[in-house]
């Protein structure tokens, strides 16, 4: 078995964002003294991100592309874009709930600065990673090194983030409206992930339609389905005519990470956010040229 080792942007980006997720969960384990579920998903984030690097730099060295059960022109860039988002997430959060209003613990704080630190050092690296792999225009590329795959995974990440903050506590059961917000969420999802694996598996070819035409129409369905909810989840959490508060509470100032009220704040906000990807998304796939190969 040949060892490859070719020195290269990328390569070196690779190597830094591993060193930097491990540092980070190492400090954090070691030192860091992380209780709840935020400690937990920001170890997973790191840890995650450290393991995938690893892998598909062994990968790559031991020339073992051609053996994998995926599509090594979509995994790799779709990896390096969860894992940039998954350390940004970590970045944000590790300090949110475990610097924020902290003085005087001493070395467990220092564990904890340096982890953020760290933290916002790996996502710079696959940020970095994510740029170097993308497609130039004109180049003939995996989906998923295109504008429209990346806005996918962007879509699918936001969709998670918005599952974690309305199943803490469960805010969509109170009515249909925000049951029909969390379906928006979940049928977005499902069908963005489809896309995903269809193109990291190379089975695209296996539908019985054309691909993009697919993705055209389930871009569209996307944009009128979260337009619908960008309106509708503020108006049912946030206006008083309707069991909400547009007043944040006064102890949200004072309690750890986010309160309840933040939440839902955040929730609205991400919706934006999908939203605008899934605006780009149809642009994008309406006057994408795909070349599969």
């Amino acid at each position: 078995m040949a060892i490859v080792l070719n020195s290269s942007p990328i390569l070196w980006a690779r190597v830094a964002a591993m060193i930097f997720s491990c540092v980070a969960f190492s400090l954090a384990v070691h030192g860091g003294r992380l209780v709840g579920g935020a400690g937990d998903w920001c170890i997973f984030c790191w840890a995650f991100s450290f393991a995938g690097t690893l892998l598909v730099i062994l990968v790559e060295v031991f020339g073992l592309q051609a053996r994998a059960p995926v599509s090594w022109k979509n995994f790799p860039i779709t990896f390096a874009c969860y894992a940039a988002l998954l350390c940004l997430s970590a970045s944000i959060i590790f300090p949110l709930y475990f610097l924020k209003g902290s003085t005087g613990y001493g070395d467990m704080g220092t564990y904890r600065i340096v982890s953020t630190v760290f933290s916002c050092l790996a996502t710079i690296a696959y940020m970095t990673e994510v740029s170097i792999s993308k497609a130039r225009p004109g180049e003939v590329a995996g989906y998923m090194a295109t504008a429209p795959g990346l806005l996918k995974v962007c879509e699918t990440f936001v969709a998670c983030v918005i599952f974690v903050f309305v199943s803490d506590p469960v805010v969509y059961d109170r009515n249909h409206a925000l049951k029909f917000c969390m379906s928006v969420y979940c049928i977005c999802f499902i069908l963005s992930a489809v896309v995903i694996l269809l193109c990291i598996g190379e089975c695209t070819g296996c539908l019985p339609f054309p691909f993009a035409r697919f993705l055209s129409g389930y871009a569209l369905l996307a944009v009128a389905l979260y337009l619908s909810a960008t309106i509708v989840w503020p108006i049912f959490n946030f206006d008083p005519k309707h069991g909400g508060s547009k007043n944040r509470p006064s102890h949200c100032n004072s309690d750890m990470g986010l309160c309840g009220w933040d939440k839902l704040m955040a929730v609205a906000v991400l919706t934006g956010v999908n939203f605008v990807l899934y605006l780009a998304d149809l642009i994008y796939s309406s006057r994408l040229v795909f070349v599969s190969a």
